[in-house]
């Protein structure tokens, strides 16, 4: 068993692997500590969120929910890899467990079936929780799998820990799935966390992921254009971005992200305008700088006016 180090300490591990930080609000403070204990720690667990769209997914790992109150661990993994730290201490992620399953990862040992749960796992792992619908088809795109190794390293780097320290939630308590998908090869996961291990941490962060960049006035041309008059759309690769945001807000069927602003994306953005409290003509379909600059701040990218 070890000691957790300090939020500030966690927070220079996971930056001095490589990875790209967001700290989240008061995350230092924010815990679950005035239930029970949190450390010593064993190890690291790996979860995935079933929700899809990163700013509402770090809200829910955050705050919780009624019945299970946040933080629901202690960083949230997204798709493009950065990882948002949203608590520090007791988080309400990893539940009653296998106590053979803990005594194989104190011996650093592949678990056993897990076929019990009666051992605190909030006491005694570090958890992460991975922006995934858990459905067994929404993909784990590489940027996400490389963060799970390097944040996995960093803390086992840091305890003197191998790679078997690190398990998944299925492998803890019956009943439980995830982490799942395709691209999720736990097998090829714990390899690359091992040779991590293998190796000093790097003397340089990883790349930051590029944010994309959306022109209003292209956005605004495309979707003012009319095939039927000109024969061919005005087309823009920003219109991609926008509906992959309006597909993660749940107002766009993945189909008709095509990158053609079309009708069904004109009724698409017209419900993202009223859910940012517009009507009227002012909730038409297209893209004004006020609604186009809050659908970026919730998905990661940036408008050019």
């Amino acid at each position: 068993m070890a000691t957790p180090p300090t939020a500030a300490k966690f927070a220079a591990l996971l930056r001095a692997e490589g990875v790209t930080v967001v700290e989240v609000g008061n995350w230092e403070t924010h815990n679950r500590n005035s239930k029970g204990a949190w450390g010593p720690v064993n190890g690291v667990m790996i979860h995935h969120t079933v929700t899809k769209g990163t700013a509402d997914t770090v809200q829910i790992v955050r705050d919780g929910y009624a019945s299970l109150p946040g933080p629901l661990c202690h960083g949230m993994i997204a798709k493009d890899g950065r990882v948002h730290l949203v608590g520090y201490g007791r988080a309400n992620h990893a539940g009653l467990g296998d106590p053979d399953v803990l005594t194989a990862v104190i011996a650093e040992k592949k678990p056993p079936a897990d076929n019990e749960a009666t051992v605190d796992g909030n006491a005694r792992f570090y958890g992460f929780e991975c922006e995934n619908l858990g459905d067994n088809k929404d993909p784990w795109p590489a940027a996400q799998i490389e963060a799970i190794v390097r944040v996995s390293a960093a803390l086992c780097r840091y305890h003197g820990w191998g790679a078997r320290s690190v398990i998944r939630h299925l492998d803890w308590q019956p009943g439980k799935i995830d982490p799942r998908g395709p691209g999720m090869d736990w097998d090829d996961v714990l390899a690359a966390i091992a040779k991590r291990l293998g190796s000093k941490p790097p003397s340089t962060p990883a790349p930051t992921p590029t944010k994309p960049t959306v022109d209003l006035s292209k956005l605004i041309a495309a979707a003012k254009s009319n095939p039927k008059a000109s024969g061919q759309p005005v087309t823009y690769s920003g219109v991609k971005t926008v509906e992959a945001a309006l597909v993660d807000e749940g107002l766009l069927a993945k189909a008709y992200s095509d990158g053609h602003y079309g009708s069904t994306t004109v009724t698409a953005y017209a419900k993202w305008q009223k859910k940012c409290g517009y009507t009227g003509t002012a909730a038409d379909g297209i893209p004004g700088s006020a609604s186009l600059k809050k659908l970026a701040e919730r998905h990661g990218f940036t408008v050019v006016a």
